[in-house]
């Protein structure tokens, strides 16, 4: 199963306190057959202090292999893409070390983390633009593989060019890999059914001519939320992890107006604490994660990567 998360352009400058409201379509198709994703050889390049380093910190301790070496091969062939810049690879594994895998590593152990954790990662430089009006931000395919795009935007303390007040490309990241493993998570143990009747009704193909705010005011906490109920849970979880708990009872907190379907703030307020209140119960009875201290030290890690 192939898992791929879109953002609508048009919100791509609205999103820096509330990524990721697009960030997400993840449109379903079947994966090819029994491919083996990982390359078992051919790389001819000289091993440098990049591939040492993957070595050392994925590759040895959880089994996963990056590759972000040129390779038309592993991505559409109808698409334009650049690859990565070289400076970015290892600021940009570290900070998702530290931000996604340490963190569930520590709330979950590392046995979890081999498990579930994909063991394959695909770099890209640019964004893939689709014709809908989105572009692909990341793909996951069958819990195996996960392509990253728009490396070369991502910036955090101590890079060139870095803007304090600029988070907008850590956060988009993170979204983008916490929800590829919320659909993994998802995939391997679904979570209460329960879910998928809070918003029974409101869920639209059309959500990429929603704003952020309107999903909000129907009681979802992005517009990509609106596609579908597996969609919903897993921008829920992103979310709340990439924004922190002050960040979003913030969102919460911020539905005045009534929704597109009618739905009052109250109403819309009380929707999204029922999914908080799920995706808690989800992790804590599932898979043994006390969501809110995963929360946290999410968010502060984020935290330490741009202040």
């Amino acid at each position: 199963m192939k898992k791929t998360l879109h953002m609508h352009i048009k919100h791509l400058h609205i999103l820096v306190l509330l990524l990721c409201g697009t960030l997400a379509a993840c449109n379903r198709e079947d994966a090819l057959g029994n491919v083996d994703d990982i390359n078992l050889g051919g790389d001819t390049w000289v091993k440098g202090p990049i591939d040492e380093w993957i070595a050392d910190s994925l590759t040895t301790p959880l089994n996963v292999s990056v590759k972000y070496k040129w390779d038309q091969g592993e991505l559409d062939f109808n698409r334009t893409l650049v690859p990565p810049k070289e400076e970015k690879i290892i600021p940009v594994l570290s900070a998702i070390r530290k931000v996604w895998l340490q963190n569930y590593i520590a709330e979950a152990g590392e046995i979890f983390m081999k498990k579930y954790c994909p063991k394959f990662f695909v770099l890209v430089g640019s964004a893939s633009y689709n014709t809908d009006g989105t572009i692909t931000l990341g793909t996951a395919e069958g819990g195996r593989r996960i392509l990253l795009y728009v490396l070369n935007d991502f910036r955090i303390k101590g890079m060139t060019g870095y803007v304090p007040s600029d988070s907008f490309n850590v956060k988009m990241m993170f979204h983008t890999i916490e929800h590829e493993f919320a659909h993994i998570l998802h995939q391997n143990v679904m979570y209460p059914l329960d879910y998928k009747r809070i918003s029974a009704g409101n869920y639209t193909s059309n959500w990429n001519n929603v704003t952020d705010s309107d999903a909000r005011s129907d009681g979802f906490i992005t517009a990509y939320s609106m596609s579908n109920p597996d969609e919903d849970f897993v921008e829920m979880v992103s979310m709340m992890l990439v924004e922190g708990r002050q960040g979003f009872n913030d969102i919460v907190n911020s539905i005045t107006e009534p929704g597109p379907n009618g739905t009052t703030p109250e109403q819309a307020k009380s929707i999204l604490r029922q999914k908080e209140a799920m995706v808690v119960s989800y992790f804590n009875d599932t898979w043994g994660i006390n969501f809110y201290s995963l929360q946290t030290r999410t968010r502060t890690s984020i935290n330490e990567l741009v202040k």
